[in-house]
């Protein structure tokens, strides 16, 4: 009788005691490594099953060190740190703004312990957790009151919930907008259970566009920033003052959703357009919603600014407990809104301003510096330097951009889409432009203390042959 191969291969028991097997308990689940060793066997019998060779591939030794490369990359975490070379400062699928070293560390300290936050430390009473952020975005806006949301469609949510439940809201058309994931303006607002009553047309919107649709069932006036598409040309729209006079006139809250959020006038870094919560608020509207995860460089938030009656009673709203923010978010937030006390430190030390302020020369320096590193490396046949545009990004000024620096990459025997792949999938990851064949590193978005890191990392995508360390 033939020798049956089958019986060649190790038990499950047999891999379980080896060394190399038995020390990764001290890291996963029994049973995870049970399964690993199982699966490895199982791919081994379906090999011998269709007729191949193992050529050592069932040697107990050999199956042991799959199963520590299948539990590493099985039971690898799902979030990772990525190096963003894309040009896009808040990279929506990358988790928007990076935030200050400062909020990093508020929120590190309020997750590893115990903190104030529903605790008032002088009276020994039991406090609201929006104190924390009140009195900075008072500050900051020049709001009679503040409180914050876990985003900024949830503010829309709940202030619409609150405020105008059952009763229409007027908006223009033209500023009904889709946010990412495919949500849209109007359905965000029907699970409010206000009524959406649109007024105008794409282009033109006119105040006589709101006082013919005033009604008995009229709840507010709202205004929303077109932050992710711009229509030029033959347009028209309400200017928020006469938005708050009409609706002071009818006594109905005006309620301006400015979008990303900007606590500096982003006309330093040669952007138009963007609104500024103070000056809305200074406008007269009743409500200013805005964003903490884009041009404020801090956590994903959703901030209400504004008359504190209004804001009291969204406060009281069921719904504000299941929107409301964590500590670690809470003390981010703070942190983050605290560096805007001083402007000037703000730019400095929020990355997402700091990114936006960098001037074209001093990028040019950086990339030249990056590819001077990467020219030591033998596998890579192009690396060159290029000036480029690079953009805001996270649906804010969307046709605006800014000049930045590049670094083209490519290398032997491998194509622009591997190359790219290789990075994603490295450790650790970097996600870069594809474009004419090339990868493109742009190194407005590459924070400096990651340099060093992303060197390596395109040397380890071309493996072996990538050249000296």
């Amino acid at each position: 009788m033939a020798d049956n191969p089958f019986r060649n291969l190790p038990s499950v028991n047999e891999i379980l005691e080896l060394p190399g097997v038995r020390a990764l308990a001290g890291v996963y689940s029994r049973e995870a490594i049970v399964i690993a060793v199982r699966r490895e066997l199982a791919e081994l019998r379906a090999l011998l099953t269709r007729g191949e060779a193992l050529d050592g591939r069932g040697e107990p030794v050999a199956v042991a060190g799959r199963v520590a490369e299948r539990l590493g990359r099985d039971l690898r975490p799902k979030l990772c740190s990525v190096i963003n070379a894309t040009g896009i400062v808040l990279h929506t699928n990358l988790g928007r703004a990076p935030v200050a070293e400062e909020a990093a560390r508020a929120a590190y300290e309020a997750a590893r312990g115990y903190l104030n936050l529903e605790l008032d430390l002088e009276t020994g009473k039991r406090s609201s957790r929006q104190a924390a952020i009140r009195q900075w975005v008072c500050r900051l806006t020049g709001a009679e009151w503040a409180t914050a949301v876990n985003n900024n469609a949830a503010a829309t949510v709940i202030v619409l919930r609150a405020l105008c439940g059952g009763k229409e809201v007027i908006v223009s058309r033209g500023q009904l907008i889709e946010i990412g994931g495919s949500f849209r303006i109007p359905e965000i607002m029907a699970v409010s259970g206000a009524t959406l009553r649109e007024v105008g047309t794409t282009n033109i919107t006119r105040l006589a566009d709101y006082e013919r649709a005033l009604g008995p069932c009229t709840g507010a006036l709202m205004q929303i920033h077109t932050s992710n598409y711009r229509v030029s040309g033959f347009t028209r729209r309400v200017p928020l003052a006469d938005l708050v006079a009409l609706g002071k006139q009818h006594g109905l809250p005006v309620i301006d959703d400015v979008g990303s959020g900007a606590l500096i006038d982003f006309g330093r870094f040669g952007f138009k357009g963007e609104p500024l919560p103070r000056q809305s608020l200074a406008a007269g509207a009743d409500l200013v919603l805005f964003s903490g995860d884009k041009l404020l460089g801090g956590p994903q938030a959703g901030i209400i600014a504004g008359k504190k009656a209004y804001i009291q009673q969204i406060e009281k709203d069921p719904l504000m407990r299941a929107f409301r923010l964590d500590k670690m978010t809470l003390a981010a937030l703070e942190a983050t809104l605290r560096l805007y006390l001083h402007a000037e430190r703000a730019l400095i030390e929020v990355p997402a301003l700091r990114m936006l302020a960098t001037p074209p020369e001093e990028l040019r320096q950086r990339a030249e510096a990056l590819a001077g590193r990467l020219r030591q490396t033998e596998a890579l046949t192009v690396v060159c330097v290029a000036e480029d545009e690079a953009y805001v990004g996270g649906g804010s000024l969307p046709d605006q951009a800014m000049k930045s620096w590049v670094v083209e990459l490519e290398a032997v025997g491998l194509s622009d889409a591997e190359l790219a792949y290789r990075l994603r999938t490295g450790t650790p990851a970097v996600v870069a432009r594809v474009r004419a064949g090339r990868v493109v590193l742009d190194v407005r978005t590459v924070l400096p203390h990651h340099e060093a890191a992303l060197v390596e990392a395109v040397r380890g995508a071309l493996g072996p042959a990538a050249g000296p360390a």
